[in-house]
């Protein structure tokens, strides 16, 4: 993340995304697919490492392998097979999402997953174990604990999307654009911008 200032001296926090070149590998429509979608690949890959039907997929649309295809449905863009979509799409000042995968945190306690207060405000059922969830459920009725119960476990790798982000500046030579706010996922990782 960056920070920038707008003209009235206003701070902002922002994001860098590089967003494309994306090069369209596919067109899909009702009549020979059944619905209507655009297929993009984005990212540089070796072709020893792709697969040989993904190698002659792209043959069709004169690229060379790429490391991620996406599919977009309802997409507005009007683009051919071979055609590049770049950063020039979004204009500024517009509202975008931004779909990814955040980051993995692992095995949490109910601390750090759910935000209980521990010991030092004394809720949740336990006195000398600063970091533990305390009482969980009922002794002869129900026997059980219920489901959804706020307890320690795997936290992280979800798959989250940040609506109404407004992009701040585009820098269509390098195809970078500046979101503001914060995305998921960690540097170098791959999101989706919608418009």
């Amino acid at each position: 993340m960056t920070s920038i200032f707008e003209a009235n001296g206003k701070q902002i926090a922002c994001t860098i995304i590089e967003a494309g070149p994306c090069v369209v590998t596919q067109k899909k429509t009702v009549d020979t697919d059944g619905y209507e979608s655009l297929q993009i690949a984005f990212g540089e890959a070796k072709a020893k490492n792709t697969p040989k039907a993904l190698i002659n997929h792209f043959a069709k649309s004169s690229t060379t392998p790429k490391s991620v295809v996406k599919e977009l449905r309802n997409c507005s863009i009007d683009k051919q097979v071979g055609e590049s979509i770049t950063c020039e799409i979004f204009t500024e000042g517009e509202k975008v999402s931004v779909i990814g995968t955040t980051k993995g945190k692992g095995f949490q306690g109910v601390v750090r997953r759910h935000g209980f207060s521990g010991v030092g405000e004394a809720t949740h059922g336990q006195h000398d174990r600063s970091r533990a969830p305390g009482s969980i459920g009922g002794s002869s009725y129900p026997s059980r604990v219920f489901k959804g119960m706020r307890m320690a476990g795997h936290m992280g790798t979800d798959r989250v999307k940040i609506k109404a982000l407004r992009v701040v500046k585009v820098f269509p030579e390098q195809n970078y654009i500046l979101i503001s706010g914060s995305v998921p996922g960690h540097n170098g990782s791959i999101v989706l911008i919608q418009n």
